[in-house]
């Protein structure tokens, strides 16, 4: 009876695994302790990623290899003869691999990709060979698409002053040219003395032309840096900036299905604990109402001086709440002449006999403002209620009508 097989329970995938040009167990030397440690690795472009192991899809560093310069075999006494070291532009790695044939598998791996062709100095199987050749198709197709991290947007005076602040960044830098084309930029040391140069790379249909006495045809900005990276002995590198420091705080944690060990990046700084999307949400904190500035109190009327002698108008009939509150001006009856100053009335005068005024809305409306003194002006005294009016009020009222006309 024949078994199906499957994947064992601890291996279960959880993701997607980069496909890799090639992959194996490697062994990585840590800087701070000189130990080696063991990871999954795995080779994709001119990167190298180290897994915790292969059933991870997180990679946990990286190793850029287009700073690469040379291989080394040169190792310590005692060390095993699958070391090799890996000499970039700022620094050497030191790997140790499973067997020797898989030291010269990396090895042939990363020449195919830094150089853009199958290396033949090694020892390799030519079933290794074809899979090389294999990847340097992808590899020239990938970067026919891609723009070098050396190529910058800057000018002339930008990219030497690149080059000459950052000399541990690279030594060469491409930057746009005229007519579509790009320019490239070196900078070296000649007796201690810095020589920048810079170069023509002209545009032709696909094809880039280096303007040489000898010109050359590459069919991509990836392989006019190859060109003058090889041809050069690699004395001359890509300038890439910095980007050894991550950006992202993981840490590895135990998965509570399976017991495995996984990267989990952690979240932003001071943001906390990510709740569950099901579970319930926190509820947000009460607002706070903000006082408002207090408005300044009106301004009160200004009282009355004792020297004007406003009347307070009574009314002695209940009055009722009409539409319309104006009097017409034609129903006031005209107001006898007051007396001169300084004669002395006998008796207070009769107030003379006029028609009742028609009242508009059916009665005589009360005016609100009890200062109001041409409302006390029009009203006959008869209807105020007032017995009489004095001699000497009667004048300071024509005086102040006089004023208001």
């Amino acid at each position: 009876m024949a078994w199906a097989t499957s994947r064992p329970r601890g291996a279960r995938a959880k993701g997607v695994m980069p496909s890799h040009y090639h992959e194996s167990f490697l062994e990585k030397q840590e800087s701070s302790s000189q130990e080696y440690r063991k990871f999954w690795a795995g080779l994709l472009g001119c990167d190298i990623f180290f897994y915790p192991s292969n059933r991870d899809f997180q990679p946990v560093e990286k190793l850029d290899l287009r700073r690469f310069v040379k291989f080394t075999d040169a190792r310590p006494p005692g060390e095993h003869a699958t070391c090799f070291s890996l000499v970039l532009h700022n620094q050497e790695v030191k790997f140790k691999a499973e067997s020797v044939e898989s030291r010269e598998v990396w090895k042939g791996f990363i020449l195919t990709v830094v150089e853009l062709r199958v290396p033949s100095a090694l020892t390799l199987l030519p079933g290794h060979l074809h899979m090389m050749a294999a990847v340097l198709a992808q590899e020239e197709a990938r970067r026919a698409l891609q723009v070098p991290s050396c190529f910058l947007q800057v000018s002339r005076l930008e990219a030497q002053l690149l080059l000459e602040r950052h000399p541990e960044c690279g030594n060469l830098l491409l930057r746009p040219g005229g007519a579509g084309g790009v320019s490239v930029s070196t900078r070296q040391k000649l007796g201690g003395t810095p020589v920048v140069k810079h170069f023509k790379v002209k545009r032709q249909g696909p094809q880039y032309i280096i303007d040489m006495e000898e010109p050359f045809s590459c069919t991509s900005l990836d392989a006019v840096v190859n060109y003058f990276v090889s041809r050069t002995n690699r004395t001359l590198v890509p300038f890439l900036l910095d980007e050894s420091y991550e950006k992202v705080l993981g840490y590895m944690e135990a998965d509570k299905e399976n017991g495995e060990r996984v990267w989990v990046a952690s979240g932003a700084p001071g943001s906390g604990p990510s709740q569950p999307a099901g579970g319930p949400k926190k509820p947000p904190p009460p607002s706070i109402p903000v006082p408002s500035r207090a408005k300044p109190p009106l301004p009160l009327p200004p009282r009355p001086s004792q020297e004007d002698h406003y009347l307070t108008l009574t009314d002695e009939t209940p009055a009722a709440d009409y539409v319309n509150q104006q009097v017409s001006a034609s129903t006031h009856p005209a107001l006898p002449k007051p007396q001169q100053r300084g004669e002395r009335p006998g008796q207070p005068p009769k107030p003379p006999t006029a028609p009742k005024p028609v009242l508009h809305g059916g009665g005589l409306a009360r005016k609100a403002a009890a200062w109001s003194v041409p409302t006390a002006s029009l009203v006959p005294a008869s209807i105020t209620g007032l017995g009489y009016v004095t001699a000497e009020l009667e004048e300071k009222l024509r005086k102040r009508r006089a004023l208001e006309n």
